[in-house]
């Protein structure tokens, strides 16, 4: 049952035929879309989101998925949708960063991304947890990029450390920090996306908790709390520097009124995103306010809600090429997490290898490698032993599943000691 304070204001909101079509999504099954790490699967792709439908699905590469890839999702251009809702857990290509679950609607960052990004950049996620939009930003931006990722919770930082380092791009730093921390360093960004906490009505369908959450003074607040966070990451994007609002609500408190807020009191442009009718992206839905923005509404669109503006902050553009060891110095006063560098441990005159080397799309070939099978690699995913075949060599190997690596075990010869991270063990029985 949704609340009739929401209903009664986004019923107004959304016109008749959309509300309609909102309603009947409650009982239409969920739309799941995933989207390929271009780094580590090779496929044929078209040159850009705009030409998404000539990509070819990469059937052989992911075989535990590939009887479900239906439709490329046609602003992301590494993305599809799926047939129906496989066990991701119990596919080990998931685990090793081949692929990412991800809303299709979120995935509209791509077509943003290759618009107006071209050429090298440093760039924010403000609240990246648990990391979708973030490793999308790494795959769509050019190469030579810098990516910091971040997230004020530490546990939900963990969470995102997880995600990134299975997708294996080294030009990546991780933080747990809110807004005006960064305020305080010496950082500044070409792109700041703040996807920023919200009231969540674009979440309804798919998670009822939202629903009990919902109140109209939950949306006030909400606002509230944009506001500041925007105010506080503002003075570290530079002049002329790209912001990327987004929420997953439907509400114009949160939205629109948000981003006429950011315009008239803190300098800024809106910016339009070329789309295609056939799309179904509902634009702006508040009386006077007639500039591009981009909502995705579930029944209209193959997603769950989304609120999407792009602006650019007054000034003249100044663009340096991204460094990221002078970034690291910059960000003195940061708590980074990940560095994107894999750090050994030194026990004695022993070196253990950092799980995040074995996930690297650019690792050396330093360990060997040895290939194992579904049950065997699933056996390595729960953190339990696994046997090796006798001629293995002695010491750190690298072990596979269709040749995509899933971490590190030691071979001592009589067993294998298995170095998957404990805490990234999944805990789902095999059936």
């Amino acid at each position: 049952m949704l609340p009739k304070d929401f209903s009664d204001y986004t019923a107004t909101l959304f016109g008749d035929a959309r509300w309609q079509r909102y309603l009947a999504s409650f009982d239409e099954p969920t739309p799941i879309s995933i989207r390929v790490n271009p780094f580590k699967v090779a496929y044929h792709r078209a040159d850009d989101a705009m030409g998404g439908n000539a990509c070819k699905p990469p059937t052989s590469s992911l075989p535990a998925i590939a009887p479900l890839l239906g439709r490329n999702v046609p602003w992301c251009r590494d993305a599809w949708w799926l047939s129906s809702r496989p066990q991701f857990t119990l596919d080990p290509l998931l685990h090793a960063g081949a692929y990412y679950v991800q809303e299709a609607g979120s995935m509209f960052l791509d077509t943003v991304l290759r618009q107006y990004v071209t050429s090298p950049i440093t760039m924010l996620d403000l609240c990246a947890a648990p990391g979708g939009k973030s490793t999308l930003a790494r795959a769509a931006l050019p190469p030579g990029s810098l990516l910091f990722s971040n997230e004020p919770d530490r546990r939900r930082a963990n969470i995102l450390t997880e995600n990134l380092i299975k997708q294996g791009h080294p030009d990546i730093i991780v933080t747990s920090n809110y807004a005006r921390d960064y305020a305080r360093s010496r950082l500044a960004f070409d792109v700041v996306l703040a996807d920023v906490p919200c009231s969540g009505e674009g979440l309804f369908r798919r998670d009822n908790s939202t629903i009990s959450e919902w109140s109209i003074q939950n949306v006030m607040k909400c606002q509230n709390l944009q506001r500041e966070i925007v105010c506080d990451i503002w003075p570290s994007l530079k002049p002329g520097g790209l912001f990327i609002y987004s929420t997953c609500t439907f509400n114009t408190h949160e939205d629109e009124e948000n981003i006429l807020f950011i315009c008239e009191n803190l300098g800024a442009e809106i910016l339009t995103v070329n789309t295609d009718p056939s799309w179904n992206i509902s634009g702006s839905m508040m009386e006077g306010f007639d500039y591009p923005v981009y909502r995705f509404v579930p029944g209209m669109t193959a997603s769950e809600g989304l609120f999407m503006c792009i602006m650019r902050k007054h000034g003249d553009i100044s663009q340096d090429t991204p460094d990221k060891q002078r970034s690291i110095k910059q960000s003195r006063g940061l708590n980074i997490i990940y560095d994107g560098v894999p750090h050994p441990t030194y026990k004695g005159k022993a070196i253990i290898p950092d799980h995040a080397e074995a996930l690297l799309i650019d690792r050396n070939d330093t360990y060997p490698c040895i290939e194992l099978s579904l049950d065997e690699a699933l056996a390595y995913l729960h953190h339990e032993a696994i046997i090796l075949p006798p001629d293995a060599p002695r010491g750190y190997i690298i072990v596979t599943h269709c040749g995509m690596p899933l971490g590190f075990v030691k071979n001592l010869g009589t067993r294998a000691n298995n170095l998957y991270p404990k805490e990234w063990a999944i805990r789902m029985a095999v059936v």
